[in-house]
């Protein structure tokens, strides 16, 4: 990483009126995660998608940002917002998504509500909550007069929990450009955790056709595409090796029409995941290996990694080395973690970004209808982003 340009981050009297400044904002702060968590945006909704769009491009003008949206034909519109800088040197990437997994009309059944400290709802914590930090940091060093070193480019995607496939080419195009990347997507775990790795993953269908017949008269005739694809699964179950980081999951599986037919067509949808690239390289090439066991069968395979995997880098450690000495100028403990599900930063450090992930909020049940986001992180992730943001710039070689 390049030299901290001069900046006020992490000297005590800043810290203190950073502090004041965002716990003043608190109830603005749960306002605004409850408008986001209240405004529904599958990912398989596309009006609903743009509905949220346009309310987080509101938001972000608001804050002072110049904001465009990146317009999809059949996914939701991103949002992309700038916020200036004093000097011109290479911008920060600020990432983060709108859609969330739940189906349309969840609210009803899991309305956006405050109990015992905990904001509930659908997306509160993955990842509405990283969208109210991302904001309200950019705001808190504007309320404090605090100029940016870097610019900070402000990407909301509406289409990561379904793989990103219209937004990755956005996302490696700005990530090209940009000194680092700040990815709002929540803590590991309650102790508030930041990630420097997350394993590569994928999706792989097998495709199996046999032959009909009846399976009472002439079965013989028959090529059971069935019992090849379990005959393929058991294969495949072999495929795993969690002590490196590689695990196979057979997560769909269907096929056939009656009982008493042959059935001759036959899928299974398989998650794979991986913590090296190259190990995704070498799982890849077992699943092209694959054989049909039956004889007549025939087997397709497609897909493979959509998503490389974010190994743990000198760069992105460096950065979490940073904002944990920032942290505790906090007061707050902030761990290292290594998880096994995905995100868009995953796509900024393969490309030899600084990525450092998990500066969203803090909270637990992600996916579920439980799902809530601890409120008083919501103030505290902002400090710590502020902070980042504040100390992030660059030295006269990085400048243009």
């Amino acid at each position: 990483m390049s030299s901290v340009v001069a900046s006020p981050a992490g000297a005590p009297d800043f810290v203190r009126r950073l502090r004041r400044e965002l716990a003043r904002r608190r109830p603005a702060l749960l306002r605004r995660l409850g408008r986001f968590v209240r405004a529904e945006s599958p990912s398989t909704d596309k009006a609903a998608l743009d509905r949220f769009a346009e309310l987080l491009a509101a938001e972000c003008r608001a804050a002072g940002g110049e904001v465009r949206l990146v317009r999809q034909p059949r996914a939701g519109n991103h949002v992309l917002a700038r916020f200036a800088a004093r000097g011109g040197v290479r911008p920060i990437l600020m990432l983060g998504h709108y859609d969330t997994v739940y189906p349309p009309g969840s609210l009803a059944r899991m309305p956006f509500r405050v109990r015992a400290g905990r904001a509930f709802g659908p997306g509160a914590m993955d990842m509405k909550s990283g969208l109210v930090i991302g904001l309200a940091a950019i705001e808190a060093l504007a309320a404090l007069r605090v100029p940016l070193p870097a610019a900070v480019i402000f990407l909301t995607t509406s289409d990561e929990e379904v793989g990103s496939g219209t937004s990755r080419a956005t996302i490696e195009r700005l990530a090209r450009g940009c000194r680092a990347a700040f990815v709002l997507e929540p803590a590991a775990g309650l102790r508030g955790d930041l990630k420097t790795a997350r394993k590569g993953v994928g999706e792989v269908e097998l495709v199996v056709r046999g032959r009909a017949a009846h399976a009472g008269l002439n079965p013989e005739e028959g090529v059971n595409a069935i019992h090849e694809l379990a005959l393929q699964i058991e294969q495949i179950r072999r495929f795993n090796d969690p002590a490196h980081g590689i695990t196979v999951n057979a997560g769909i599986a269907e096929g056939g029409t009656r009982s008493n037919v042959i059935p001759d067509r036959a899928r299974a949808l398989v998650d794979v995941r991986v913590a090296r690239a190259a190990d995704g390289e070498e799982l890849d090439r077992r699943f092209r290996s694959l054989q049909p066991v039956l004889p007549g069968a025939v087997l397709e395979i497609r897909g493979g990694i959509n998503r490389p995997p974010m190994e743990r880098s000198e760069a992105g450690v460096a950065l979490y080395h940073r904002a944990k000495a920032l942290a505790a100028a906090l007061d707050l403990p902030l761990g290292e973690a290594a998880v096994g599900g995905g995100s868009d930063g995953n796509f900024t450090a393969a490309l030899g970004v600084a990525t450092l992930d998990g500066l969203g909020g803090v909270g637990h049940g992600a996916h579920s209808p439980g799902e809530f986001v601890l409120v008083r992180s919501l103030a505290e992730r902002a400090a710590l982003l502020a902070l980042l943001l504040a100390a992030t710039g660059g030295d006269a070689a990085d400048s243009r």
